[in-house]
């Protein structure tokens, strides 16, 4: 099956935001308890300012897949490290899709300057979790029961490798 990488645009932000919600809505891998609404987009874009944002495309040109990068904090102090998000549409897991976007964020950090990068998973994502382990990211602290949906509390896990 064909995929390609490309930078996010404005015309995406219904089918980045489509499937940013299937996770919201029916697992702990986005953090939101209800659906965001279309203008979550702009602060995507906002958040990510300066960052790369990629979306997966199959090949119809649907969006199958997004990722970004965002600082991990406006201080100067932390400018080399920065957090990462990777999404991929539930029927399209386990096709490569999350490993192209990592690898392409990967090298658009190394190219920034950014040395370690940062993920924030919920300690109910097993599938996330064990994607980052597998992909080089060791766990370097756990925020222990903040994190509440569904009824069930979980932990904040934080994972990170260098670039």
């Amino acid at each position: 099956m064909f995929f390609k990488l490309d930078e996010v645009s404005a015309e995406d932000g219904d089918q980045v935001i489509d499937l940013f919600n299937y996770y919201v809505a029916k697992s702990f891998a986005a953090y939101p308890e209800s659906k965001v609404p279309s203008e979550f987009f702009q602060s995507l874009l906002s958040l990510t300012r300066g960052y790369p944002f990629l979306v997966a495309r199959d090949q119809n040109g649907r969006v199958v897949g997004f990722g970004c990068l965002r600082p991990y904090s406006p201080i100067s102090t932390f400018s080399q490290a920065a957090e990462i998000t990777n999404f991929v549409s539930s029927e399209h897991v386990g096709k490569g899709i999350g490993q192209m976007i990592l690898d392409r964020l990967l090298q658009d950090a190394k190219n920034m300057g950014i040395a370690i990068i940062l993920a924030s998973i919920s300690s109910l994502n097993s599938q996330s979790i064990a994607f980052h382990k597998k992909n080089g990211f060791v766990e370097c602290g756990r925020f222990v029961g903040i994190g509440r949906k569904m009824g069930r509390e979980f932990d904040v896990v934080w994972m990170q490798r260098g670039v």
